[in-house]
């Protein structure tokens, strides 16, 4: 099976695999190839996906969907990270949301500005209006 793992930015995993296991909101699940067509709400968690019989991979996602349709498996997720173990694999998602917390601070500074700056030209028209 061809496993593709998709982000906003870029292609995080593309990989002939022969298992995948991901959850979904009623629990967790396992695609090998001859599985039948499948389709499903993915939440935040570990998907694991394996290209041998000894090489499991970790893939650290957020909210996403998985498609499985004939041998080709995509899964389109906003964020994520890929570790060979669980241990490594921790230290990135902490690492990532991280940067998105700052990310995120930064974004609700600019908006309260805007709102801030919105709020007086509203105020100093209505004052221009009043004479």
């Amino acid at each position: 099976m061809r496993l593709r793992i998709l982000l906003p930015t870029e292609v995080l995993v593309d990989a002939e695999v022969t298992k995948v296991i991901a959850e979904a909101a009623n629990g967790s699940f396992c695609l090998e190839p001859r599985h039948i067509d499948f389709v499903a709400g993915l939440v935040p968690g570990v998907l694991i996906f394996s290209t041998g019989p000894e090489d499991e991979q970790f893939v650290g996602l957020d909210e996403g969907v998985l498609v499985k349709c004939g041998s080709e498996v995509l899964v389109s997720a906003w964020n994520g990270v890929r570790g060979h173990d669980l241990t490594h694999l921790r230290e990135l998602v902490e690492e990532s949301y991280l940067v998105l917390d700052e990310q995120e601070r930064r974004a609700r500074t600019a908006l309260a500005r805007l709102e801030a700056g919105t709020l007086r030209g509203l105020k100093a028209v209505e004052d221009v209006a009043r004479g």
